[in-house]
């Protein structure tokens, strides 16, 4: 009987744009897989060369030179093991999403990524060429067939394959998380691993991109469909499996991660990856006593360590006792730096500079907007003068419907639980308490208020979260019309209230910092919505 055929999965966390480094990353792998693992073959992640997504870098000519360079450095250490890696390739005029087996200093196959996402956070159209023909390689001895991300989706490439006389898959991705998206993916392969007979080896990246997160969670499964192989979600590894004639054989399994699990460690990870790739010293926000900037802490702490993260306190005249008090001890509990800058005087000089022109005029939002921004100017200088980031708190509830003011609360470079619904605020505030309580209960037992005016709670202004919140999944997330929102049992005025709110603050969200992206429909690259529009709020 000859020996199984060693492959490596590579989950690796690259950088967009950085060739060099990607490249050399990459080699260490190599080497680690062909002496430590005495692995036949290595895969990478697609576009590994490049880091994903590499947006409108495609269109420069040096970059593609950049890449083809990085590409034949890979080469020359693809000696004693076959690499199989990601890249542009340019052939004839068009570029397409490539994957390439290196051996010995050569290319001795090169596949096209054959289905070009053209959704949600996706454009590859803009950059490829739809390629086509199967790529059969044999592995020490073994037919492989390889494809690339959205392949296995639409499955029929990998049919073809089989029917080429591939006897084992290998997909190499760049998929991004959101909520369920792990289980998603597996249900895909498996069903693709079942209808073609052949074990189907999943390799994906890892790491944070601007607002998306790839989760890794790689993972094999046999001709069966049976899962053999999955590795750790949010972290590097490289994960070794073996195949006996065309099965794998069972290995390490690492466990599912609950929802709020899987949630906080894509927050973590976006936020850590966001702070460390753009060379950040360090982290900077507004502690306010409420849950959003309790849980945003819990974040920044968790990701880049309290040392390098500062906590500010901006108390107002509206702001209450219990607020400091709960804010000071979280920032005790989780060994961060916590200042206290009051804003009455700042304030109140606003005010007094604005005396003449709002005379006769009665107070309202315009007041609450300017604390906001008072505290945006002190949260930017912060971050000037220390080079640390300012993560803004607002979560995807208020982003939604406007509830959070231009150039202050929304002021900032990062906005960590933007894509988080409040009700799910709450619930990761509540795992995160389990992990180690840190947060104090009364932050999150106690009322969301934005203490902008006198006894002011969010419920003057919007409905219940526990209500909001499904609304906002159904119109936002799924596109429903308001008519079929109400009749799932909604009232009809808080619908046409909500569906309103959301449609005529795109202006703000334009505005806002990038954001983790952790539900299947973000505001950003997901939902792009024309500012100045005569549709919205007239859907039946």
């Amino acid at each position: 009987m000859s020996a199984p055929l060693r492959i490596v999965l590579a989950q690796l966390n690259l950088l967009v744009g950085d060739i060099v480094g990607n490249v050399a990353k990459m080699c260490a792998a190599v080497d680690k897989a062909r002496g430590e693992l005495q692995a036949h073959a290595i895969v990478f992640p697609e576009l590994a060369i490049t880091g994903y997504p590499p947006e409108d870098l495609l269109l420069r000519p040096d970059f593609i030179a950049a890449t083809e360079q990085g590409l034949e450095e890979l080469c020359r250490a693809a000696k004693g093991i076959d690499v199989i890696v990601g890249h542009p390739s340019p052939r004839d005029g068009k570029l397409y999403n490539a994957a390439s087996v290196l051996r010995d200093d050569k290319v001795v196959a090169t596949y096209a990524k054959h289905c070009l996402p053209n959704y949600g956070v996706f454009d590859e159209k803009r950059y490829f060429t739809a390629g086509s023909g199967a790529c059969v390689v044999p592995i020490q001895n073994v037919p492989v067939a390889i494809t690339i991300c959205e392949d296995v989706w639409e499955g029929w490439p990998v049919d073809a394959a089989v029917k080429a006389g591939a006897r084992l898959v290998i997909n190499l991705n760049a998929s991004p998380y959101h909520l369920n998206k792990s289980q998603e993916r597996f249900e895909v392969v498996v069903q693709t691993a079942r209808r073609n007979h052949v074990a189907i080896l999943y390799a994906n990246l890892v790491g944070g991109q601007d607002e998306l997160v790839f989760d890794g969670d790689s993972f094999v499964v046999n001709a069966k469909g049976e899962l053999t192989h999955r590795a750790r979600a949010f972290e590097e590894e490289l994960c070794l499996v073996e195949i006996s004639g065309d099965n794998p054989v069972a290995g390490h399994i690492a466990p599912v991660l609950s929802e709020a699990a899987s949630v906080y460690g894509a927050l973590v990870l976006g936020v850590r990856d966001y702070i460390e790739k753009n060379k950040f010293r360090g982290a900077v926000l507004g502690l306010s006593g409420g849950v959003d900037s309790a849980l945003t802490l819990c974040l920044a702490v968790d990701a880049i360590g309290p040392g390098r993260v500062e906590a500010v306190m901006m108390p107002s005249r509206y702001t209450a006792p219990m607020s400091l008090e709960d804010s000071r001890l979280l920032a005790q509990a989780l060994g961060v730096t916590c200042r206290e800058i009051p804003i009455e005087p700042l304030f109140g000089a606003f005010l007094a500079s604005l005396k003449e022109e709002f005379r006769g005029l009665k107070p309202d939002t315009t007041e609450e907007n300017i604390q906001a921004r008072v505290r945006g100017v002190l949260l930017m200088a912060i971050s000037n003068k220390t080079g640390k980031i300012v993560l803004t708190t607002g979560n995807k509830s208020e982003m939604a419907v406007g509830y959070a003011t231009l150039y202050g609360d929304m002021a900032g470079g990062f906005a960590a639980i933007k894509d988080v619904p409040k009700t799910l605020v709450y619930r990761l505030a509540e795992w995160r308490n389990k992990v180690r309580p840190v947060i104090p209960r009364r932050i999150i037992e106690r009322p969301p208020s934005a203490e902008l005016a006198p006894d002011q709670k969010d419920t003057d202004s919007l409905p219940p979260y526990a209500t909001l919140d499904p609304i906002l999944e159904r119109y936002v997330e799924r596109d429903q019309r308001p008519a079929e929102i109400i009749a799932a049992g909604f009232d009809v005025a808080t619908v046409s209230r909500v569906v309103a709110m959301v449609d005529r603050n795109e202006y703000k969200r334009r505005q806002a910092p990038p954001g983790v992206r952790i539900t299947p429909r973000a505001f950003g690259r997901d939902r792009r919505y024309p500012i100045t529009s005569g549709f919205g709020g007239r859907r039946k």
